[in-house]
């Protein structure tokens, strides 16, 4: 516990003002290689994904937010994540983990309509262009070859692959 030199607790230490959001954007593929992005009412495309709840892993937040906003369902060991990606638009960090899941069960649906007008499956070609910014960060460490849909100033930190891997070098 940090005290001052009376013993008192320092009022800063108590409790942090919170200055950053932590987040996850779920790509999540069909068996033709196509992801699914949902139309917000601002007219950009993102993907499934959200806040990241208190003690909750990125997998569980992403199998989470993936149902909670299509219907469809996920294992949570189906999901990988792929990279986390930092930003600081409007004054906010925001740390997103870029997240990959293939196959999920059952059929998209809009269960958030204040959010989402609807859903559709984009082959890799045909991303549209209007895209949420952490959306696109997100497709970029997914498919990095391509040009990068991000916004200037995001920053991507890739993920250490198996612990066994990093400790055999």
């Amino acid at each position: 516990m940090n005290t001052n030199e009376h013993g008192a607790q320092r009022p800063e230490r108590a409790r942090p003002t919170p200055q950053s959001l932590t987040g996850v954007g779920l790509a999540v593929l069909d068996g033709a290689g196509r992801v699914l992005l949902g139309l917000g009412h601002d007219g950009r495309w993102e993907l499934p994904g959200g806040k990241v709840d208190a003690g909750e892993d990125f997998e569980t937040a992403a199998a989470r937010e993936l149902t909670e906003e299509t219907g469809l369902t996920v294992p949570v060991t189906a999901v990988r994540v792929l990279a986390v990606v930092v930003d600081g638009l409007q004054g906010l960090t925001r740390v997103t983990a870029a997240a990959v899941a293939v196959g999920a069960a059952g059929t998209p649906r809009v269960t958030e309509p204040d959010k989402i007008v609807r859903w559709e499956w984009f082959a890799r070609g045909s991303l549209p262009s209007a895209l949420f910014a952490p959306s696109a960060a997100v497709l970029d460490c997914l498919w990095s070859e391509a040009a990068p849909r991000g916004v200037a100033g995001m920053r991507r930190y890739g993920v250490a692959g198996d612990v066994t891997e990093i400790t055999s070098l």
